[in-house]
Order: C-alpha cells, then structure tokens, then sequence
C-alpha cells in the first residue's frame, strides 16, 4: 500500500513534510499494478445486478416488478418512502435528515411527508434512541438515524436496557415496539479516523432483544430494511457507507421484504466456505476468484446478512460440505462476530472439519487516519487464509 499526506496537514504542520510533493493525500492506498489487492471494479461486479434479468433470474426478488438502477443510498431512501407511504404511523428522525442527512439518505422525504413526520432532532444520540423507543411503544413506526455508528454509546443504555428488553418485560400482554429501526452508517471510507470509522455491530449481538441487520447491495439493503420495519423486535440496520454510492444495481420498484436471520449461499462451492457479510464481501469475492485460479478448488461464499440472531442452520451445513472454514469481517476480531460463527462451526461440525477455521478481522487497534488500508482485512490477507485451511 501507499500512504500519502494532504496539502492541509502539511500546511498546519509544514516542518515535517518539506520533502512531500503538494498535491498528495492523506491516506492509504492500494499499489500500483497490485495483482491482488486492486481497487475494487463495482462497474461489472458478479455480486450485483446489472440487467433486470440477472435480478428477475434471482428468486429473492420479485419476478415482474420493473426495475431501476440505483445505489445503496438511493435504494435506502425507496425503503423509506414506500415506509411512509404505506403506513401513517411512520416516523424518521435524528440529526440532519429533514435535508437529507450527511450521506442523502433520507433526501426529498421531508419534502413529500411533512415535517411532522420527517423532522430533525436535537445532537443528542441518546435523546434520538429514548424518543424512538418512546413513540415506538405508543404504537408508531420509529425509524431513528444515528449519523455515524460511532456516535451510538452515548444511546446504548436506551438500547440494552430499553429497547432490548422491552418485548420480554411485557410479556403476556404481547407490547412490543415493533418498527423501531435505528439506522447507523458503518465502517471504513479510507480516512474517516477514530470517529468515522467504526464498526461496533459485535456490542449488539451480545444482546437479546436486539436484531442487527447489514446489507451489502442496494437491492438487498431495500429489501432487508423493509422487513427490518416490518419486524416486532427493534433492529439495528448498519449500512456500509463506503458501499452509498459505490454499489450500483438494479433494484425492483415495488416493495419487498427479504428473511430476517436467514444467510444467502451466494457461490456454491466444495472445498472452502468463506463467510462474510457487508463490504468485505466484494474482497472474499476477489480473494475466491483468484484463490480458485491458483489452487485449482472450488469456494463457496456465504452471506450472514443478519449479524444476530444469526442463520448457524446454513453456515453448519455449507462447513460439513466443504470441510473448511474462513470468517471474513472489517470489525476488531476480537470478540466479534468471526469469534461465534468459528465457535459455533467447532461444536457443530468438528468432525467434519480437515482444517482450523480461520477467522480474520481487523485489529486490535484504533482506526489511524493513514493506515485504515492497513487496519482491516484486504484481498491478500483473504487470500492466504484460503490457501493456508486448504493447505493445512
């Protein structure tokens, strides 16, 4: 990789880049002419629909539903017009999304549904969570925006001791605050540092009560978010931010919901399965392509989309086919999601196993502004955890 510096940096400090030409950035990047580790082609990705007939050929989305090119961030906002539309009860709040948010999400919503139903709120996260859980519990549709994922703390006592245990304090009297959706965009850009950056979805899956949700597609995020809103328990739905406008697909017009907990077998494969979800995705995706060309196997790439409570049915049977087992996510690797997928495949499927499975994570560290590149797992690091299970 290649760490360049910004022309502001070196402004503020400029005795420490002298010998830096001005017109560098400030963060990493992938190699010249890399054979691995290339930036990522979403333009003919085989991970996304780019014809109605690759999209009407998959039987997870309507068949005869015409369909529009869209982007994560637009196939987000169709989720949440179709909410509005649908039901009165709806409402979309939190920092900044009566204009549209930081990331558009939520553009020309205001516009079309009032400013009674799409409105802004106060800087205050567990202000935002409280006040959803709230009009949730009277019976509205609650969909909350916390601008970043690393802005949620502030609101995880209103998460683990609110909403969480809600549906199971109520118990015979069947209340819930079913509809509350806190929306959260997660994960790297490339130079979002320490509070940009985060991918804490492994705090939520501690937690019962609790449903988190991540898409890696527009038209998946579409379908995922609908069942999310249409769900009695109370969901945390992370959205890939570096995916808003890279991932590019067809998405069907019309309204449609996608299974919760349930895992997509995305390639069929025999001798390794590869488990992943979110953008990470698109990086097993290119480690597979290569590592099958090398090492003459054939993978199979597997899609957890629900983080929790998560489809092991799937995951157990892809392992006792294939034998092996690679875990792939961007988040910390310890204590996170790879930690009880590899768990649950050792008592599950050991002794079908002809290799330990492989886990690989980001580090344990905190997100540098230069080094993110370098923070978290990339096409070479998939990579040579394929070839060593394979090799074992």
């Amino acid at each position: 990789m290649v760490v360049r510096v910004s022309v502001q940096r070196a402004i503020t400090r400029p005795e420490r880049f002298r010998h830096f030409k001005p017109n560098v950035r400030f963060h990493s990047t992938t190699p010249p002419n890399a054979r691995l580790n290339a930036p990522i082609d979403f333009s003919n990705h085989s991970l996304l629909h780019h014809s109605p007939d690759s999209l009407h050929a998959d039987s997870a989305y309507p068949s005869s539903s015409p369909s529009t090119r869209q982007n994560l961030y637009q196939a987000v906002n169709g989720a949440l017009r179709h909410a509005l539309q649908s039901d009165q009860r709806t409402l979309i709040f939190g920092e900044d999304v009566h204009f549209g948010g930081v990331f558009r999400c939520t553009m020309g919503l205001a516009t079309d549904f009032g400013s009674d139903r799409v409105f802004n709120t106060p800087l205050t996260e567990q202000g935002i969570v409280g006040f959803a859980i709230g009009v949730a519990a009277q019976g509205m549709r609650a969909i909350a925006e916390i601008q970043f994922a690393d802005y949620v703390y502030p609101a995880f006592d209103q998460l683990v001791n609110e909403a969480a245990k809600w549906r199971y304090r109520e118990g015979a009297t069947g209340g819930n605050i079913g509809g509350l959706v806190v929306r959260m965009p997660c994960g790297i850009v490339g130079h979002g540092a320490l509070y940009h950056s985060q991918s804490p979805e492994a705090l939520f899956t501690h937690v019962p009560g609790l449903r988190v949700v991540m898409p890696r597609s527009p038209a998946q995020a579409k379908g995922l978010l609908l069942a999310s809103i249409a769900c009695n328990d109370p969901v945390i739905f992370m959205e890939p931010k570096i995916l808003y406008r890279a991932a590019v697909e067809q998405v069907p017009n019309e309204a449609y919901e996608l299974p919760l907990s349930k895992a997509e077998v995305v390639k069929e494969g025999k001798d390794v399965t590869v488990v992943s979800y979110g953008h990470p995705m698109y990086l097993c995706s290119s480690a597979i392509t290569a590592a099958e060309k090398d090492l003459d196997i054939s993978i199979e790439l597997v899609d957890l989309r629900t983080l929790y409570p998560w489809d092991r049915e799937t995951i157990l049977k892809s392992v006792k086919k294939t034998g092996r087992a690679v875990v792939v996510h961007e988040a910390m690797m310890n204590a996170g999601v790879g930690a009880e997928v590899a768990a649950t495949i050792q008592e599950g499927a050991f002794l079908t196993l002809e290799a330990p499975v492989q886990r690989l994570g980001g580090w344990a560290t905190h997100m540098g502004l230069t080094y993110e590149r370098f923070n978290v797992p990339d096409v070479t690091r998939i990579y040579d955890a394929i070839k060593r299970t394979v090799k074992y």
